[in-house]
């Protein structure tokens, strides 16, 4: 009778207990912390014990994931963007990389005549972090030129279309009137000519219609946001990206720059490397690619003449080597790995985090790190 009584006190104390644990679970996480005796070993290595408010009209850059057009979207559609930087705070990182932002759209204004072009208004309001909190804000931002800009745009667009009319308007009475006409009209037929080019011109370009916005995926936005909740900020080594290591593989990134394509796209993330190779594996430049987020794989970039570069080379058992590897890349904005796989089996041996390393080498903006490089 005794063991009855106390099996059913163990049940009840354990089920209050799940009811209990189920409630604090439940409960939504609301952007903030409170103090309290008991502090878990995961927060200790996630946060710091500070917490920071998003400073007011504080601008961050969002990487857009979807096509934004005038042409095809409808105000009130949804979209989502990315936080391209890590916005820092105290001791650490107040809203890290791969922070998501929804969105929706405010309002699309058609391209008009005289050549003004068409914008959209984005409005934002709340925030997902990596580590799946849910931090409401109020932001936007707009794609519309200021007045001054628009105006300087228009008439010097105007002032093209005019002269480029004169031209046309000049030429074409040489050779209606002929040389002779010009000279016994002292030049007046080629004036009035290239005035009345002028005219035509800038009619045309009154009517003109400007350009359509586009917003394209990859495409970088800055918003302006603001919030009352106060954010825990997180630890600097929380947000390093995991790696894979292969014993006696050793690959040390010096330096990451951005470069241009051979088609003149700023997309190809350059990597300065030292590579010891005490590993039981050789590498060919086929062994080697560039991944990211989304497991895109990328086969290093051939179109390159630096002396130094190690596509097309095989980094063979007890070698050392240093050179350059490039990788043309959808998006340079997102997580990339430098991946090492096994020629059998094609399986990664090794995974070398790029924003580790862009952190290790202070760089928070790779497009301020693009330079020019000695060649061949």
């Amino acid at each position: 009778m005794k063991k009855k009584i106390l099996s059913i006190i163990i049940l009840s104390s354990l089920f209050v207990s799940n009811i209990q644990l189920a409630a604090y679970c439940a409960a939504p996480f609301q952007g903030h912390i409170e103090e309290t005796d008991v502090k878990t070993n995961e927060n200790d290595k996630i946060f710091t014990k500070e917490v920071e408010k998003i400073e007011e009209d504080k601008t961050i850059n969002l990487t857009v994931s979807q096509v934004l057009a005038g042409t095809t979207s409808i105000e009130g559609d949804e979209f989502f963007a990315v936080v391209s930087n890590d916005v820092l705070a105290g001791s650490g990182v107040l809203l890290p990389v791969g922070t998501v932002a929804h969105g929706s759209i405010k309002n699309i204004v058609d391209p008009k005549r005289l050549g003004r072009d068409g914008y959209i208004e984005l409005s934002f309001d709340y925030l997902i972090t990596p580590d799946g909190r849910e931090i409401p804000i109020e932001g936007g931002m707009t794609s519309k030129l200021t007045p001054a800009k628009s105006v300087a745009k228009t008439v010097g667009e105007n002032i093209t279309y005019t002269a480029v009319g004169g031209v046309y308007g000049a030429v074409a009475a040489m050779e209606l009137l002929g040389l002779e006409g010009a000279i016994l009209s002292q030049g007046y037929t080629v004036m009035g000519g290239a005035a009345l080019g002028g005219v035509i011109a800038l009619g045309l370009s009154l009517f003109r219609k400007g350009k359509d916005v586009l917003i394209s995926p990859g495409d970088e936005i800055k918003v302006r946001i603001r919030s009352t909740e106060a954010i825990p900020v997180m630890k600097h080594e929380a947000l390093r990206q995991d790696e894979l290591k292969y014993e006696g593989l050793d690959v040390k990134i010096t330096d990451i720059f951005l470069e241009e394509d051979p088609f003149g796209h700023l997309n190809t993330i350059s990597l300065d490397l030292i590579i010891r190779n005490q590993s039981k594996s050789d590498f060919s430049s086929f062994d080697i690619a560039l991944v990211n987020d989304l497991r895109n794989s990328y086969n290093p970039s051939i179109f390159t003449d630096y002396k130094n570069s190690l596509a097309m080379k095989t980094i063979k058992r007890g070698e050392s080597v240093s050179g350059i590897l490039s990788f043309s890349v959808d998006n340079p904005k997102r997580a990339h790995w430098l991946v090492f796989y096994d020629k059998r089996n094609h399986k990664p041996l090794a995974k070398i985090s790029i924003d580790n390393a862009k952190k290790d080498l202070n760089i928070t903006d790779l497009e301020k790190k693009k330079k020019k490089r000695k060649k061949l």
